[in-house]
């Protein structure tokens, strides 16, 4: 006898799911036919664009706000996406801020903010992600190569993102024998606007040289990395991915 009950569609909740490499996450997954909530900070209707993208081309989105180091805020967001899609198997956190100075001269007011965002909202996410997200599913958390790449005036960023790659796999352990992936990918520079703004040309072909394969990385390069993660990649866990064409 045929079995003809349709598979469940799985579902993701993409944090920072609007622009640059949140929004590439968003449209890969869609089109591995994933149901995907677009979460967004504070743009609404960059995220919504985002959801329509996605609905044009036959996919299922929503768009869900809230602050990342709010946990009442996030604990809303996750069950916005659980009442429309039915749960959660997969939670990319691309949600990320970059303030950039040398040590010596960095306001640390802003040092304060991007650990708030950076670290705070990661556990934020990553703890709301470990009591929801169904067993077969991925949590993917994000870092930045410049945790081994070292370049001036990233030293608070970097130390931000060294937090999220020793969170990552000790929640890998917290999470055995519930068949739950958790990895992080570091991208290494890509061009995106938050990359790109404020630098001459310069700077960009510098960067640019950094990987053998002598370009910047795109946010589709570090979408399909994800959707790797968040699919077949049942046997990577615990991982830091430095998705960077070998520039470290």
């Amino acid at each position: 006898m045929t079995d003809t009950t349709a598979p469940a569609t799985r579902v993701a909740l993409v944090t920072g799911g609007s622009g640059g490499i949140g929004r590439a996450v968003v449209e890969r997954l869609a089109r591995d036919g994933i149901a995907v909530g677009v979460h967004y900070a504070g743009n609404k209707a960059r995220a919504e664009e985002t959801v329509a993208a996605v609905t044009a081309a036959g996919g299922r989105a929503i768009a869900v706000g809230g602050d990342v180091a709010d946990e009442h805020a996030m604990a809303e967001a996750f069950d916005a996406v659980e009442r429309e899609f039915g749960g959660i198997d997969v939670v990319v956190h691309t949600a990320g801020v970059m303030l950039l100075s040398p040590v010596t001269t960095l306001d640390l007011d802003e040092l304060d903010r991007m650990h708030r965002t950076n670290i705070r909202g990661t556990f934020v996410v990553s703890q709301q992600a470990a009591r929801r997200v169904r067993g077969g599913g991925a949590i993917i958390n994000f870092s930045t190569s410049v945790t081994r790449l070292h370049f001036p005036s990233y030293g608070a960023y970097a130390a931000s993102k060294g937090a999220v790659e020793a969170l990552t796999p000790i929640l890998a352990r917290e999470l055995r024998g519930r068949n739950v992936t958790v990895n992080a990918v570091a991208p290494g520079p890509t061009a995106t606007p938050l990359l790109l703004e404020g630098k001459d040309q310069a700077a960009i072909d510098r960067l640019s040289q950094a990987a053998p394969l002598e370009r910047l990385g795109t946010p589709e390069d570090i979408a399909e990395t994800v959707a790797f993660l968040a699919g077949p990649a049942r046997w990577i866990n615990g991982q830091i991915l430095y998705a960077n064409g070998g520039a470290a």
